[in-house]
């Protein structure tokens, strides 16, 4: 399966539980830092990161050293939280699915052969739904008590 057709499965995953979440789900525990919201909210940040990588690849502009992750970007994780946070629930979680279509089409219209894992030198990762498959994991153990995948 391509990653394309895993990232349009994720997607399909994320669409599906967004569309269930009530707002008590919303505001629900997913780690004792982070609530469902602040998890898709984080998902969709990573998701915007790469659709920004994607644009800049699309446009054939190099890389810059600002293009590459940081080895711990827990401050930036906890950098970002703080505007999620910030943010109504209802919107996290519909940003989080809008910003996934988005990241999903453009990788889907560049050459695999120029992202990461192919390309060991990119810093665009293309394969989207591992990250959410993690993170819809967490949300769904919290939410249901089934144990991620």
């Amino acid at each position: 399966m391509s990653f394309a057709e895993r990232n349009a499965e994720a997607l399909e995953r994320l669409r599906s539980l967004v569309s269930r979440l009530s707002d008590a789900d919303l505001a629900r525990p997913v780690t004792p830092e982070w609530s469902v919201a602040d998890m898709l909210g984080h998902v969709a940040f990573w998701d915007g990161r790469a659709a920004m990588l994607a644009q800049k690849l699309a446009a054939g502009v190099d890389w810059s050293a600002e293009d590459y992750e940081a080895e711990d970007v827990d401050s930036l994780n906890a950098a970002v939280a703080v505007l999620i946070k910030a943010l109504p629930p209802r919107v996290v979680a519909e940003v989080a699915v809008a910003v996934a279509e988005d990241v999903d089409a453009r990788v889907a219209a560049l050459p695999a052969a120029r992202m990461w894992p192919q390309e060991d030198s990119s810093p665009l990762n293309c394969e989207r739904f591992r990250h959410r498959a993690e993170h819809l994991d967490e949300i769904e153990a919290a939410l249901y008590g089934t144990p991620p995948a």
